[in-house]
């Protein structure tokens, strides 16, 4: 591969890394765009466009816009004052035009039609789903709604919130720090509101199966698809993870002997964690646990320990990757659930260190092990230079090209590279796109689902992609286009926009099952 400029694939400019050392990588080193940091390329981006839009001009490649930002994630509390300096040549007439273009967008959600609406019929299993056209104002007779998209205000408003907005846009991205419950309808992933009569009934399914000498390990992937209730989703993780046994006379014994194991690891490597080489991947690990969500939950000092102690431990005993930036995102689902077992509130308000010693020392050895466990079937996305991923972001592009040529077209005319975009998808698994309530909900299904991480994995990003057709098609330049995809509007997203999500990927999965055979990797 060519060294020369910026012809050099970004994935290969530190060539010098060895297998085992930190490789940086775009997703996580690289936040969504900032407009106060950069108000360069905003100003830039006031310059009227043609009248017809041809190949765009070369002022806004890839190659400017990733150097522009690319010391957005070090910008901390003590640079507010060169924030606001730059602020003063920012128009914010055009950054309140391009929020509010990003934000007030109108789109409603088709709701699927799944075997476990049916009254009267046995288990849940996969989404039935309708084949007609995304375009089609029907499906299953209702229409609903997204939270994402109502309306945010008038201009009137918006300029009232002027002052809010300016200084919320001083501080580094990191995903917004919401409540886990957003709705009634999200109860299965944090806190107690009274259940409906059908989350009753599904969760006094789960306990029959649970209760049983011998968990049916297919039965409870079925059972799962649609969704765990929070009483019983972390045995069922840990059930359909692998991480503990189907006979449940066994499992206590395995439990133990798999957390005994995990501290022997931390008694026999975590002092070396200062040692001359290895010494950049704790720091690297040390620098990244602060920028997760949710802030008040990991940088509580115990949780900040307890990150820091897995992600090591994995690195030391997985040299062919070594830490990679993004695999810390994923240890804070796993560890969120399995708070959960001891407590009844909402994580974001409780203090982690008021539990026992020993309950913290069994939550950590089994996110570790569940880390793991999902981190085996997509180890190639962390080896040198990444190759899973580049192999997933490829089909990716190939796939929407296919299932909307529009949207596939019209990146392809203002020049936006899905590796640009799709990198972090892959790399996070959507972590940085929705709110963590929505990753859980999500891997209920990916833990149901085979090979639900690596391969229906490709398929919830395109429909993840083609969701936002619309606010897509009507971006007319690759600024706008990449300010959209770094930043969409999911906030608000709960278990029904997700639902939404994973019926339209099974559709595609469905729809794609002679696809070649890269799809399926």
């Amino acid at each position: 591969m060519s060294n020369d400029g910026n012809k050099k694939q970004f994935w290969k400019r530190n060539a010098a890394k060895v297998p085992g050392s930190i490789q940086h990588v775009y997703g996580a080193q690289h936040p969504p765009f900032d407009p106060l940091l950069h108000a360069n390329l905003i100003k830039a981006g006031n310059k009227p466009p043609p009248a017809m839009p041809g190949k765009p001009k070369k002022a806004t490649t890839f190659q400017e816009f990733e150097s522009i930002t690319s010391d957005a994630w070090d910008v901390g509390d003590d640079d507010d004052e060169l924030l606001a300096m730059a602020a003063q040549n920012l128009n914010i007439e055009v950054v309140m035009e391009t929020a509010n273009k990003v934000n007030n967008r109108n789109k409603c959600f088709f709701i699927p039609k799944y075997e476990e609406d049916r009254e009267g019929e046995g288990d849940v299993t996969s989404p039935e789903v309708s084949f007609a056209s995304q375009s089609s104002p029907y499906t299953d007779g209702r229409l609903v709604k997204s939270h994402s998209e109502a309306p945010i205000g008038s201009p009137k408003d918006a300029a009232g919130e002027h002052a809010g907005l300016h200084r919320q846009r001083s501080l580094p991205h990191r995903p917004p720090v919401i409540p886990l419950v957003a709705r009634m309808a999200d109860q299965n992933t944090s806190g107690t509101p009274a259940m409906t009569e059908r989350e009753a009934s599904r969760l006094d399914k789960f306990k029959q199966l649970l209760a049983g000498p011998n968990t049916d390990l297919e039965e409870l992937r079925k059972l799962s698809w649609s969704g765990i209730p929070r009483q019983v989703r972390p045995i069922t993780w840990k059930l359909l993870s692998g991480y503990i046994p189907a006979n449940a006379e066994r499992r206590e014994s395995v439990l133990q002997r798999k957390r005994q194991e995990y501290f022997g690891f931390i008694q026999q490597y975590y002092d070396s964690r200062n040692d001359e080489n290895h010494q950049d991947t704790y720091r690297q690990i040390h620098i990244d646990i602060p920028r997760m969500s949710p802030e008040s939950l990991v940088l509580q000092p115990k949780v900040t320990e307890i990150f820091e102690r897995i992600l090591f431990i994995w690195a030391i005993r997985h040299p062919a990757s070594g830490y990679v930036q993004g695999i810390n995102d994923l240890v804070t689902p796993f560890f969120v659930v399995y708070v959960f077992e001891y407590i009844e509130e909402e994580v974001e308000n409780f203090d982690v260190s008021s539990l026992q010693e020993e309950t913290l020392r069994n939550i950590e050895a089994d996110s570790f092990w569940c880390m793991s466990k999902l981190l085996d079937g997509i180890q190639d996305n962390y080896t040198f230079a990444q190759p899973g991923i580049q192999r997933k972001v490829k089909a990716l592009e190939e796939l929407v090209s296919r299932i909307d040529e529009s949207v596939h077209l019209h990146m392809q005319q203002y020049e936006v590279e899905y590796l640009q975009f799709a990198f972090r998808w892959m790399n996070n698994l959507l972590m940085r796109e929705l709110p963590l309530r929505c990753t859980i909900r999500l891997w209920d299904t990916y833990q149901a689902e085979p090979e639900g991480f690596s391969h229906f994995h490709l398929y919830v990003c395109a429909a993840f992609l083609v969701r936002w057709r619309k606010e897509i098609l009507e971006e007319r330049d690759f600024q706008g286009l990449m300010i959209l995809l770094q930043n969409l509007p999911t906030m608000h997203w709960g278990n029904e926009e997700v639902s939404v999500l994973l019926a339209e990927a099974y559709r595609l999965k469905f729809a794609f099952a002679d696809a070649p055979n890269h799809y399926k990797r």
